[in-house]
């Protein structure tokens, strides 16, 4: 008796406002992006992110980078500001990396130094993360209607068009989706730990209900991101320089003193940094094997926000919810349970499908 109380008091102080994850909208920023930053100091940074299409078509981007002020950080105030600086700086810094001839081994001091200390403001390396591609990456165009694709469009691009936008906007709705299953995690933790069968097997309905509908969304990647497209216009500027080839030593960030001149190694942006799936995962007792897949899966978790980091491993540390399910014995809540591992077996399945056509395909084609 005495355990079951102290579980229920630990899954009691679980409370999403304490991990800036929102009831309504999941691992979504609590208010809307910040479209700009304001101070007119950060002009050089808004005004090349803006340009960022052009000067890459143009192959401009490191010329005008190299020419850019040196600014601090010392006047970002709030964390939307630093977020949006965090954006315009990860965007920039893969633009110069990655559009030339050959990939640039090094940034200058300029754009490496406010990237870093930016960076460790937020607690992310200084590298484009899923977090500024796709959390802090979108506005609405009608602020009062609903985060969901038609009313939403990207704050920044790359080369930009419809593919480019269409594939990060759909991640956008994704986690805007999510939401209906993240809100139910301090419920399903407390009635698990109560045993609280009815009140369990409602909240697990909630999460299969938010599962089919990411599905949906998931599956209308193809209706505007075209294969060949994503592969050779999308894709090349979210690649980091972690185990890749066209970058075997990593990439050294001039000025940042923490680095000591040294190469860095970062793994590029990829949607296995949404905390969606693995949170989900933690909730519903899913284990995995200890493969490389694993180790990479766990790696990707150094490049979420810390609070959503926590958020993950608070969730994975008290669910009773398996266990629950195995020991009530009840078909309602077993069946509903394994509606949910169905739902996220369908999710990542699609998603594989995708790695096919969208990646390995096309990189077959390539000679």
């Amino acid at each position: 008796m005495e355990e079951a109380t102290m579980q229920t008091a630990y899954a009691d102080e679980l409370r999403l406002e304490d991990y800036e994850v929102h009831p309504e909208r999941g691992f979504l920023p609590a208010e809307d992006p910040l479209p700009y930053l304001e101070d007119p100091y950060y002009a050089p940074w808004e005004q090349i992110a803006a340009d960022l299409p052009k000067l890459l078509v143009a192959r401009k981007l490191r010329q005008v980078v190299d020419a850019m002020p040196r600014l601090t950080i010392e006047r970002l105030q709030t964390e939307r500001e630093l977020r949006r600086a965090m954006m315009l700086l990860s965007y920039i810094g893969h633009g110069y990396v990655w559009n030339g001839d050959a990939p640039a081994e090094r940034i200058p001091a300029n754009l490496a130094l406010p990237w870093y200390e930016v960076s460790q403001q937020l607690g992310r390396p200084p590298v484009l993360s899923y977090a500024s591609y796709a959390l802090d990456n979108w506005r609405r165009l009608d602020p009062n209607a609903p985060i969901e694709l038609g009313n939403i469009v990207l704050l920044q691009n790359f080369l930009a068009g419809l593919d480019e936008e269409w594939f990060i906007l759909i991640h956008v709705d994704i986690e805007a989706k999510a939401a209906r299953a993240i809100r139910q995690i301090p419920t399903a933790l407390r009635a698990a730990a109560q045993s609280d069968i009815p009140t369990l097997t409602a909240a697990l309905q909630e999460v299969a209900a938010a599962l089919e509908q990411m599905y949906a969304v998931l599956a209308r990647m193809p209706e505007a991101c075209d294969p060949y497209i994503y592969y050779h216009r999308v894709r090349p500027y979210i690649h980091g320089w972690k185990n890749n080839p066209a970058l075997p030593n990593g990439l050294i960030y001039e000025g940042v003193d923490a680095y000591g001149g040294q190469p860095q190694q970062f793994r590029g942006e990829t949607g296995a940094q949404s905390s969606i799936i693995p949170t989900l995962d933690g909730l519903l007792g899913v284990q995995h094997a200890d493969d490389p897949l694993k180790t990479y899966l766990m790696e990707m978790r150094l490049y979420m926000p810390p609070a959503h980091r926590r958020f993950m491993e608070a969730v994975e540390t008290r669910s009773r919810v398996r266990a629950t399910v195995i020991q009530s014995g009840d078909a309602a809540l077993r069946e509903v349970y394994n509606t949910c591992i169905e739902g996220i077996q369908r999710f990542r399945a699609l998603h594989l499908e995708y790695a096919a056509s969208y990646i390995y395909k096309q990189q077959a084609k390539d000679p």
